[in-house]
């Protein structure tokens, strides 16, 4: 894996900056279909605090007026100068706030975007299934999707308009100060030396030195950033394992043993937790003594001139105000460190979520599908293997015609499942021939049927999204026994809390009625039902949809009746084709 990443542009992660793997993420939007609208409303944005910038110029140099008014004791300037401060007072109010507000329209935008092109990726040639298929170490591919993108929108732009709005800053304030500050003659072995604009220099030298400094003390920051994430997915999704599957744990009692795993896992939580909370605190006595320290020094450095009678009072005041600005411009990084931080751990964990989607897209299944002139579904040449290369199939060959059904039998554990993940093309350790006629339509039925959340009626159309009469639901329902949910059709509720799994796989009977595919494939979708049960669906099917061709993996013997010919997987590579 690469190196730790914890500062932009310096530090290398693996082949690549961590700047270029910065780059790589950030530009896609501003590249997209959206970008001229993208670009407009960030240039406004910009604007909007440069702007911003401009009316604290304007507040500095009244800041000169106000003091030496009252130097003076000159009454008439003081409301005049009053009324002058609420003016620029308001504009800058609504200049903020509204620069604010437009920069979260960006964000939301943007996160928009990005969140779909990873949506899509995730989904696209089931690469969520090869993640796991391939034991891929990214965790909680869920959380990089909805908060770390969110992250790095936010602390993108907010890093970025607030670097530019310092850049600005410091040109406009740098300007100021060098005004302002003078010279200071330096007696160096009875040689004067004439440092002009003395105070930026040393604003300049001094932020510098923090910087660095920071960088220091803050670096560990961001591998204990990128741990946290990650615990704290892990502690979330335990808990949403739990709720997912509360009836299997309720029957084994297995509150202990759950309790236990949330106390193991949350233990990580609060003990990196602990770690940050020291690196912080040790960066957080360094950034406020630095911003405590930034405060006194102006005022050292000017009370020479001061005392001297070479500035007023307004002078000093309007000089340790350009000091100020100029000092925030140039910590920016400083202060900004924990969010630079933050988003490094961000970057690093979304750059491994797609590298790790790369790879499984580069895996490409070794099935081949190809359109055939007849009805037949051939197979040739098949091999199944697993991961680490043991074979359970070897060059198997089959012929089915439209209508046959076809019986897989074995051991536990020698293949049956994983051939039906070959055929459906999502199973990436298998090579061979998959012959059908064009158009085909292929439905395969796991053992534990997936019901989406939403309404009854969305369930029985899943994978579609197709409407269908309320007559012809109510229907299939009465045919697959599941006549007492046909007034619930629209009702929203999680269906795979309600139906037992029993009612669950005869729904997904209920799908192959209303999709009429060409061929089905069931995985021991009848596990559940009683033998009758199961007799009575297999003969619902030869009735409705005698041209479907089935086939099958399980373990009962009454399936026998319902089918043809026998598949016989060894586990070892060998197979037996025998008619029953």
């Amino acid at each position: 894996m690469r190196g730790n990443l914890f500062y932009f542009g310096v530090i290398d992660m693996g082949k690549r900056s961590a700047w270029h793997i910065f780059w790589h993420l950030f530009r896609g939007y501003w590249n997209s279909e959206h970008k001229w609208k993208a670009r407009g409303l960030l240039a406004f944005v910009i604007g909007l605090n440069f702007f911003g910038v401009y009316l604290l110029v304007r507040l500095n140099s009244w800041y000169n007026e106000f003091y030496n008014a009252l130097q003076q004791y000159q009454v008439d300037s003081f409301w005049p100068l009053v009324g002058e401060f609420t003016g620029l007072a308001m504009l800058y109010i609504v200049i903020a706030v509204y620069a604010i507000y437009l920069r979260q329209a960006v964000q939301i935008k943007w996160r928009t975007w990005l969140t779909d092109k990873y949506l899509s990726r995730w989904l696209k040639g089931q690469v969520y299934y090869r993640l796991q298929v391939q034991n891929s170490d990214t965790d909680n591919p869920d959380q990089r999707i909805s908060e770390d993108i969110n992250q790095f929108v936010n602390l993108s732009l907010q890093l970025l308009i607030g670097f530019l709005k310092q850049l600005t800053t410091l040109a406009a304030f740098g300007v100021v100060l060098w005004n302002l500050s003078g010279a200071f003659t330096l007696n160096l072995g009875g040689q004067d030396i004439v440092i002009y604009g003395y105070m930026f220099w040393f604003s300049f030298v001094y932020s510098g030195i923090g910087t660095v400094c920071a960088h220091l003390v803050g670096r560990k920051l961001i591998g204990l950033n990128f741990e946290q994430q990650r615990f704290e997915a892990d502690f979330r999704f335990n808990m949403m394992r739990v709720r997912e599957n509360s009836e299997s744990i309720a029957f084994y009692g297995g509150e202990n043993a759950e309790n236990k795993g949330f106390h193991e896992r949350f233990a990580k939580v609060i003990s990196n937790f602990w770690q940050l909370m020291k690196q912080t605190k040790i960066l957080n006595f360094y950034v406020n003594g630095y911003a405590q320290l930034a405060v006194i020094v102006p005022l050292i450095l000017a009370a020479p001139q001061y005392f001297a009678g070479a500035i007023a009072l307004g002078g000093l005041m309007q000089t340790v105000s350009a000091f100020g600005r100029v000092q925030d411009a140039l910590s920016y990084f400083v202060e900004s460190y924990d969010s630079i931080a933050q988003l490094a751990a961000v970057v690093k964990r979304l750059d491994t979520f797609t590298e790790h989607m790369e790879r499984a897209e580069m895996v490409e299944n070794g099935v081949r599908p190809q359109t055939a002139d007849d009805t037949e579904l051939r197979v040739e040449d098949l091999r199944v293997q697993l991961p680490d290369s043991r074979v359970l199939l070897e060059n198997c060959s089959l012929t089915l015609p439209a209508g046959s059904r076809l019986l897989v039998t074995g051991s536990s554990g020698c293949g049956k499942s994983t051939l039906l993940r070959t055929l459906a093309g999502i199973w990436p350790y298998g090579k061979g021939k998959l012959s059908l006629q064009k158009n085909s339509r292929l439905l395969f039925l796991p053992q534990k049927p997936y019901l989406p959340l939403g309404s009854l009626r969305r369930a029985l159309y899943y994978p579609g999204t197709a409407a269908g009469s309320d007559a012809a639901l109510q229907a299939v329902l009465v045919k697959v026994g599941l006549d007492k949910f046909v007034t619930r059709l629209d009702e929203v509720d999680d269906w795979s809390r309600i139906l037992s799994l029993g009612e669950q796989q005869r729904l997904a009977f209920a799908r192959v009625l209303l999709q009429k595919p060409d061929w089905v494939f069931l995985d021991e979708a009848t596990s559940a039902l009683d033998e009758p049960r199961e007799a009575e669906v297999y003969e619902l099917l030869k009735k409705e949809l005698p041209q479907m061709g089935v086939v099958s993996v399980g373990h009962r013997s009454t399936l026998y009746a319902q089918h043809e010919q026998e598949l016989k997987l060894a586990g070892d590579g060998n197979w037996q084709l025998q008619t029953i």
